[in-house]
């Protein structure tokens, strides 16, 4: 793409001071996303995904140390932003999805005042208009008989419900950037199904950038652009999905996608790929590759510091030392 990334993060890095030391929970993160484009962000539990984003908006304990070289929404440094400044861009230009609703929709406030809060804080717009537009993403999203949610509370819905509630109030000043952090892992396979094609139809009807974190690589196969492989805070393969889907260089993301049943190649009763051990603690100093002890292909030089590659060209990258037999060169900058 020749236009100017609409996000762009170079070095992102996020330290927790524990009892025990230092937690290097994120180190070292970059990607650009354009406008349009879906960034999936994968990994296991406690690989920094969520953290991830919340740093990028600005929603993290005060006790996190964030640092980055770079974090640029479309001409804002977010590094340098005042709370004000990100007040104005948090729900106007930039929204998240969050993973659970009921802890991100207040039980003691209708549906409709929450909806109506976010429009009524960012446009100069009536109550009356604030709320026709909320019935009217509450329809886009699939919610019958919207006006009459209006005035429901959070746990008089469904889970399927309150996650579209969550995604309406995400769109309500039709952003820019869409975050969403794990939006179907509470809900069962059909309703995943019918929220993962919502916010896709969604971005591509809004020309909305959109940062999706699962750790559920058939989600990926099926609405990323570009994946990051992410693994003990650290992006260890990035690419186009297509790339990364065909050809899976690092050790990690081959051992996850082994992990999927694939439909009409992966016999009844098969067993499945696994990913031996545990994530490693990240209390301390950190050095070589963190997957090393996982890995079956570990030879001493990962346990120093490994070099980020360029696989068949600029746009697929991966950090191990070895690069599965692809043409490559080492990044300098």
């Amino acid at each position: 793409m020749t236009e100017d990334p609409i996000l762009s993060v170079r070095d992102l890095t996020l330290d927790i001071p524990t009892a025990g030391g230092m937690l290097h929970a994120v180190r070292g993160i970059d990607f650009d996303l354009h406008r349009g484009e879906t960034l999936c962000i994968v990994g296991e539990s406690g690989s920094g995904k969520s953290l991830t984003s919340l740093a990028l908006m600005g929603l993290l304990a005060p006790k996190i140390q964030r640092s980055a070289a770079r974090i640029d929404f479309d001409g804002t440094d977010l590094l340098k932003a005042s709370r004000r400044q990100l007040r104005h861009l948090r729900g106007a230009r930039m929204s998240m999805i969050f993973q659970e609703p009921m802890t991100s929709l207040n039980p003691a406030y209708t549906i409709g005042d929450q909806l109506a809060e976010t429009l009524l804080l960012h446009r100069k717009v009536s109550r009356a208009q604030a709320r026709a537009r909320a019935v009217e993403l509450l329809e886009k999203v699939g919610i019958t008989a919207a006006e009459s949610r209006l005035s429901q509370f959070p746990h008089q819905l469904s889970g399927g419900l309150r996650q579209r509630v969550m995604i309406a109030m995400a769109l309500m000043c039709e952003p820019e950037l869409i975050i969403a952090d794990e939006p179907t892992t509470a809900l069962d396979v059909t309703i995943q199904a019918q929220i993962l094609r919502l916010l896709v139809d969604l971005q591509r009807e809004m020309n909305m950038a959109m940062i999706l974190i699962t750790h559920d690589l058939g989600v990926v196969a099926r609405v990323a652009d570009k994946v990051a492989v992410m693994y003990a805070g650290e992006l260890v393969e990035t690419g186009p999905a297509e790339a990364i889907f065909r050809q899976p260089a690092h050790p990690y993301t081959r051992g996850l996608i082994n992990c999927i049943p694939v439909p009409g190649r992966t016999e009844r009763g098969a067993r499945l790929g696994t990913i031996p051990g545990i994530v490693p603690s990240l209390v301390g100093e950190v050095t070589g590759c963190p997957f090393r002890r996982r890995c079956d292909q570990a030879v001493e030089a990962c346990a120093h510091a490994i070099p980020l590659h360029r696989l068949d060209g600029d746009t697929h990258q991966l950090r191990c030392v070895h690069p599965d037999g692809h043409r490559h060169e080492e990044v300098t900058a």
